[in-house]
């Protein structure tokens, strides 16, 4: 069950402002020895050492493939590819300059099979964390942690 809270946008030129929208509450991350532990719980007749060393392998061979052009798809999972991030445009196709238009590269991933947005029962997936309350019109938009709720959490990363 994926678990969201309320936010609303508040930016003074931005014509999403006023607007809710729901993002989605993380209760914990896990790394690649956490997800060997649980997927040695599955009934597998691998340790969470072994699971582990192949995860591990997984993860450096697609960084490898990607930055060599290639996308790596997981079937039911996500197409991973590379993105590249790019700080502003060039006049011309003869003044563009990796140095002075590219900022960087980033990992793009895209929801495949079950994960793809045709396949998910939204209603019976999604639950709020907790109620919103509002106190008046007009009043400045908080999370139910009291924090600005205008963050970004987009979730993409770039390589290092």
């Amino acid at each position: 069950m994926i678990t969201y809270r309320k936010i609303q946008i508040n930016g003074e030129n931005s014509p999403i402002n006023g607007l809710w929208y729901a993002r989605p509450v993380i209760s914990e991350t896990l790394d690649i020895t956490a997800l060997a532990k649980h997927m040695a719980n599955h009934n597998t007749p691998f340790s969470p050492g072994v699971i582990k060393g192949v995860l591990a392998d997984m993860v450096a061979c697609i960084k490898e493939l990607i930055l060599d052009g290639k996308n790596v798809k997981l079937d039911d999972l996500a197409i991973f590819s590379v993105g590249i991030v790019s700080d502003h445009g060039a006049e011309s196709a003869q003044a563009f300059k990796v140095s002075e238009h590219v900022k960087g590269l980033k990992l793009r991933a895209r929801a495949t099979g079950e994960l793809s947005n045709e396949q998910i029962n939204l209603a019976g997936q999604l639950k709020e964390a907790m109620p919103y309350a509002v106190e008046d019109e007009g009043s400045t938009s908080t999370g139910p942690d009291g924090n600005d709720d205008n963050d970004d959490d987009s979730g993409q990363g770039t390589f290092g």
